[in-house]
C-alpha cells in the first residue's frame, strides 16, 4: 500500500493519481515513448505546455526547413515514414508525419499544461508533478502522482539569448532563430546572423535567397561537410564506414572527400576543428554543419563571413578585427538548451546543463523510476533507440508490478476526502481510509448528522457508476473497494467526509 503524507496545502489544487508514468513533453521524444507504452497497453500521461503537438517544429522553425538527415534516420518506432515522401522530408511533411503518429497510437496530451515542479518524494516512494494551466485569466494548479516520470522536453526546449556589449541599445530588430519564418519580409536590407551552425547557415542562405544582405558571424572554427557524397547521404555513408573502419579513420575519409567536394573552407573564414566531425560530436556533442548551397553563396559574396563581434551600436556593429558594420536587423542562430534545471527537483541524474549525467547510450534511465529521452545529441535517431529502452523497462516493472496485484489488491490512500483522484486498474481497487474516519454511510444522499461519507465512482470506459461495497466497523468506514470492472480511466468524482 502507498503511504501518501500531505504536508502541502493541497487545497486550491487538483490531485491525479497517475497509475503508470507521467510522460512530460509531447514533442517527438514524447510521443515516440507514448507509443511505445500504448502497444504494451500501459496507461500513461503526457503533459505539454503548448496547445499541440512538437510545439518546437510547428512555431518555433523557418518556413524552409527540411529535415538534415535521410528520413529512414528520423522515422519514430513502430511507423515509417510514406514512401512518397522524399528522402528529405519538409517541415509540413514532418509535422503531419507525427500528427498521423499521435492518431494512430490515440496519443492525447494534457495541453497548455506548464510544469512548475517534479520531485521525488521520499516518504511516500512517488514522483509529485506540479503544473499550472497556461490559459485562462485564473491559471489553476494540478498535481500529479505517479512512480515513472519520463523527461522527454528534449535538447532544443528553449533558445539561448548571449549576453553581448551594447545589444539592447541596437535600435533594429533582433529576434531569435526560432522566431524567424522567412526572408521575404528582409529583401533589401542588412542582417547579421550570429551563428553559423545548421540555422545560422540556413538562414543566411533563406535571406540571401530572399535578395537580403547577409553577414554572418563566424567566432569559432566549424566542420561544413556536402549533405551528400557521390549520390549517398554523408551521413549513410559515415555510419556504412563505421562498420569496418574506426572513429578516427572515417573522420580522414570524410574530410578528405569533402576537401575534393567544397574545396578549403578555410580561405573564406571558416576554419575547421582539430578533431574529426565525427569525434567531435561524440566528445562535445557539437554537429557538423550539412551544406546544403550556403558555401556556394559564400563563394559568390551573396554571404559574407565575418568574425566575432566586439559590441553593437545604435544601427551598426563593432566587430573584433575593428571592422563597423551598418545593419539593420540581427538574428541570433545562437542555439538552444534544455530547460530541466528550471524543473526537475533532482540533480543525482540530471547535470546543470540539464543533460544526463551519465554518458550516450546509457543516460536514459536515472534511479526511483526516472528516465529521459531525446538528450543523446544524436537527433531523432537518438530519441527512437531511447524511446525503445524506455518501453520496455516500464513494461518490464508494469508486468511485475501487475502480478503482485492479482496476488493482492491494491489499497490506495485517500489522504485528503475532498480532492478528485483520477487513476487507471487492473482487477479490483481498494480505497484505504484514515482510521479516524468515522461516517453515517450514505452513496446518494448526505444523511442526517454530522458524520457522513459520500462516494460516486464513474468508469470513463463504461460511462456507468460503479457498485461500491464498504467494509463497515461500528460506523468506523475502513475501506471502499470497487470490484469487477473493465480497465479503463477512471474517476472519484465526488467524495466528501466530515471527520471526527
Amino acid at each position: 500500500m502507498f503511504n501518501l503524507s500531505c504536508q502541502t496545502d493541497l487545497s486550491s489544487r487538483r490531485c491525479v493519481w497517475v497509475n503508470g508514468p507521467v510522460i512530460v513533453g509531447a514533442g517527438p521524444s514524447g510521443l515516440a515513448v507514448s507509443a511505445c507504452l500504448k502497444e504494451q497497453c500501459i496507461p500513461y500521461v503526457v503533459i505539454e505546455r503548448a496547445d499541440c503537438i512538437a510545439s518546437l517544429w510547428q512555431k518555433c522553425t523557418y518556413d524552409r526547413l527540411k529535415l538534415h538527415l535521410p528520413k529512414k534516420f528520423c522515422q519514430l518506432p513502430k511507423l515509417p515514414f510514406p514512401e512518397d515522401y522524399p528522402e528529405y522530408p519538409t517541415k509540413k511533411q514532418f509535422i503531419a508525419y507525427l500528427e498521423n503518429y499521435a492518431q494512430k497510437f490515440d496519443i492525447n496530451p494534457q495541453f497548455n499544461e506548464s510544469v512548475q515542479s517534479a520531485k521525488y518524494d521520499e516518504a511516500c516512494q512517488l514522483w509529485r508533478v506540479v503544473t499550472v494551466s497556461t490559459i485562462g485569466s485564473n491559471p489553476s494548479e494540478t498535481e500529479y502522482i505517479c512512480q515513472m516520470l519520463v523527461v522527454a522536453t528534449g535538447e532544443n526546449a528553449e533558445g539561448i539569448v548571449p549576453e553581448i556589449d551594447g545589444l539592447q541599445e541596437f535600435s533594429g530588430e533582433v529576434i531569435h532563430a526560432k522566431d524567424y519564418k522567412s526572408g521575404e519580409k528582409y529583401t533589401g536590407k542588412k542582417v547579421l546572423v550570429v551563428g553559423c551552425g545548421n540555422s545560422g547557415m540556413e538562414l543566411s542562405l533563406d535571406l540571401s535567397n530572399h535578395n537580403a544582405n547577409p553577414s554572418m558571424v563566424v567566432r569559432s572554427s566549424v566542420h561544413i561537410l556536402p549533405r551528400e557524397i557521390m549520390g549517398k547521404s554523408t551521413f549513410d555513408l559515415a555510419m556504412m564506414l563505421l562498420q569496418w573502419l574506426p572513429l578516427w579513420l572515417v573522420d580522414k575519409l570524410l574530410l578528405i572527400l569533402t576537401w575534393f567536394i567544397l574545396g578549403n573552407t578555410q580561405k573564406y573564414g571558416i576554419n575547421r576543428p582539430s578533431l574529426g566531425p565525427l569525434q567531435l560530436k561524440n566528445q562535445h556533442g557539437k554537429t557538423p554543419v550539412l551544406d546544403i548551397g550556403a558555401l556556394e553563396k559564400i563563394r559568390s559574396g551573396d554571404i559574407a563571413v565575418v568574425p566575432g563581434i566586439k559590441r553593437f551600436n545604435s544601427n551598426s556593429v563593432e566587430l573584433v578585427n575593428g571592422e563597423t558594420l551598418d545593419i539593420d536587423s540581427v538574428v541570433l542562430a545562437t542555439g538552444y538548451r534544455s530547460n530541466v534545471p528550471y524543473w526537475l527537483q533532482e540533480t543525482e541524474f540530471f547535470a546543470k546543463n540539464g543533460f544526463p549525467k551519465t554518458p550516450f547510450p546509457n543516460g536514459w534511465k536515472g534511479k526511483r523510476g526516472l528516465y529521459a529521452s531525446g538528450f543523446t545529441r544524436r537527433g531523432l535517431a537518438g530519441a527512437s533507440a531511447d524511446a525503445i529502452k524506455i518501453g520496455q523497462d516500464i513494461g518490464k516493472v508494469w508486468k511485475e508490478e501487475l502480478n503482485q496485484k492479482k496476488k493482492k489488491p491494491f489499497l490506495f490512500p485517500i489522504p485528503r476526502p475532498d480532492i478528485a483522484l483520477r487513476f487507471r486498474f487492473f482487477g479490483r481497487i481498494k480505497f484505504s481510509l484514515p482510521t479516524s474516519t468515522k461516517a453515517g454511510l450514505n452513496r446518494s444522499t448526505r444523511p442526517g448528522g454530522n458524520n457522513y461519507l459520500i462516494v460516486d465512482m464513474f468508469s470513463v470506459a463504461e460511462k456507468r457508476s460503479l457498485p461500491l461495497a464498504f467494509k463497515n466497523d461500528e460506523d468506523e468506514v475502513r475501506e471502499a473497494a470497487v470490484n469487477n470492472f473493465e480497465d479503463g480511466a477512471c474517476e472519484l468524482r465526488h467524495m466528501a467526509a466530515h471527520l471526527i
